[in-house]
């Protein structure tokens, strides 16, 4: 029997959670990322629980324990109940009655095992008691040991329930997977990338975006491009580049930024739900200004992500330096006002002969001094 020690399974929230549930004769399960994560030495962000008890029944037991209770998601059996300050998604055991490619119906069930059966992947299928006790239903734990990311059962099924599913492969691939991704799941996604067209644009977002913060995406990336599914989400895209541009952000010690990989992977990415501020830093990175330019206009960061793009798009390395020149760019202050060009200058004038000393400071390297640009 496979047991597992961690912080937030003996957090006094955690505990508090299974106890309301199982001392009133109900199951208590946490399940999902937090299992996995655990098993794997990984980072946990969300604690998951699946129980027997219906949402109602939840609901009515943990204000009863005077806990605050959030209505996250009712009609799919699932409450959030706050307890020592932690959220704890709290689900019903679930069944699918029918699926569409992109969401489900679903009944209640009183049995893990149809629970686990509606899951995506074999590692995320797995149950942890209260006390650590490791339950595996559907036989996940060899999958999630020696890295496979395997679809439950049937994967071709499994994905024609939620298309996106295709995506979460690769993006799961590149997480905790190790060689190469599952033949079977691999030739399921090919066989189905079309469905992807069904798909919102904002779900596609943020499931390519979580695949691009991968520490190292490129290898999934590139299986995901083969299968023809890249294509479908950026049209045009390509990820010869990709692979160059991680090998210098480890060089130079840069945390991933998925803007920064989508910028190297081009097409048309007006198909994707960007926010506005992921939209202004792609364009200011995609931008044809010169490096010290954005570094002074925009952030430090910002222009070393041009640049870094930049190099990988041609094989070049960075100059190790450089970081320093850009933070150096960022610290500039324009030393010419316009009072400096008045009464002279006015109006329209004053706008173009101040736009055009900058530029000239701008071009020496910013050495110009108030008196140089005057003169």
């Amino acid at each position: 029997m496979t047991r597992i020690t961690a912080d937030w399974l003996t957090d006094p929230g955690a505990q508090q959670v299974c106890r309301i549930l199982t001392d009133a004769g109900y199951q208590a399960w946490f399940v999902g990322g937090c299992v996995r994560n655990t098993l794997l030495g990984a980072l946990v962000a969300d604690l998951d629980l699946s129980t027997d008890a219906h949402p109602d029944v939840v609901t009515q037991l943990a204000t009863d324990a005077g806990l605050k209770v959030i209505l996250t998601g009712i009609e799919h059996g699932t409450v959030t109940i706050l307890a020592q300050n932690t959220p704890f998604e709290v689900t019903t055991f679930r069944r699918d009655v029918a699926t569409d490619g992109r969401r489900a119906t679903v009944a209640f069930s009183d049995n893990m095992t149809d629970d686990a059966r509606r899951r995506d992947f074999t590692m995320n299928a797995l149950y942890v008691s209260a006390d650590g006790t490791v339950v595996d239903p559907l036989g996940g734990l060899p999958d999630l040991i020696a890295r496979r990311v395997r679809f439950i059962e049937d994967a071709e099924q499994r994905i024609k329930e939620d298309y996106l599913r295709i995506l979460r492969f690769f993006r799961f691939h590149a997480w905790y997977g190790a060689n190469g991704p599952d033949p079977d799941g691999l030739a399921a996604c090919a066989a189905n990338v079309e469905g992807l067209a069904s798909l919102s644009a904002e779900r596609i977002t943020s499931e390519l975006l979580k695949l691009l913060t991968a520490p190292d995406p490129a290898p999934a990336v590139a299986s995901f491009a083969a299968t023809g599914g890249l294509a479908q989400v950026v049209p045009g895209a390509t990820v010869q580049s990709l692979a160059v541009l991680i090998h210098l952000e480890q060089q130079a010690g840069i945390a991933p930024d998925p803007i920064r990989r989508l910028a190297i992977l081009g097409g048309e990415v007006n198909a994707l739900r960007l926010s506005r501020q992921q939209s202004r830093h792609l364009d200011h990175i995609k931008s044809e200004f010169p490096l010290l330019e954005v570094a002074y206009r925009i952030g430090a960061q910002t222009a070393m992500d041009k640049a870094l793009i930049e190099a990988a798009s041609v094989g070049q390395q960075i100059d190790p330096n450089l970081a320093q020149k850009l933070q150096k760019a960022a610290d500039q202050i324009f030393p010419l006002k316009a009072a400096d060009l008045m009464p002279d200058l006015q109006g329209p004038a004053l706008g173009a002969a101040m736009k055009a000393a900058e530029q000239r400071w701008i071009a020496s390297g910013f050495t110009l001094t108030k008196d140089d640009l005057i003169g």
